[in-house]
């Protein structure tokens, strides 16, 4: 069990050090206007440690549960797919500058949250549960998101 665990651990801290290096919180991004309940900038990794954190703790709950090899096969692909879609939309929104692009990416990330949570219920039903702030934080940056979008459009020659 101990394996698992450390794969949990490691994993994590890549997507959170790649996140944390991909997000760049610059003079472009200082002069986006944002709406008022934009939550400050000091929150962002919090949140994310937190949640990546319980979403890890998903992952070994479902893989000790797990009955055989093609169990852990769909556990590993659920999360290789969402690490994938997670791992995206921080480029796009902000080292492209193009927020439009991200909030095209988003409810495939959304819908992977959703898709690991379907996928492990039957396996775990808390490691289903402790996805759920990782739903919930992903459907409030979409709004953020789309609204940004909204009060900031055109972005196509946001990059120069």
């Amino acid at each position: 069990m101990t394996l698992p665990i450390a794969v949990a651990v490691i994993v994590t801290a890549l997507v959170l050090a790649v996140g944390g290096m991909t997000t760049t919180v610059d003079p472009w991004y200082r002069s986006l206007r944002k709406p008022a309940w934009t939550p400050p900038d000091w929150v962002f990794g919090p949140a994310w440690t937190i949640i990546l954190g319980l979403a890890a703790a998903a992952g070994v709950l479902a893989w000790a549960n797990a009955p055989d090899a093609a169990a852990q096969l769909r556990i590993a692909l659920l999360f290789g797919v969402n690490i994938v879609l997670h791992m995206l939309w921080s480029p796009l929104f902000f080292n492209l500058r193009r927020p439009d692009w991200a909030l095209i990416e988003i409810p495939f990330l959304w819908l992977s949250i959703l898709a690991l949570m379907v996928g492990l219920a039957p396996l775990s039903s808390l490691a289903a549960w402790l996805l759920l702030p990782y739903l919930m934080w992903v459907a409030f940056a979409a709004f953020l998101n789309l609204t940004i979008v909204r009060i900031n459009e055109p972005f196509a020659h946001a990059k120069s």
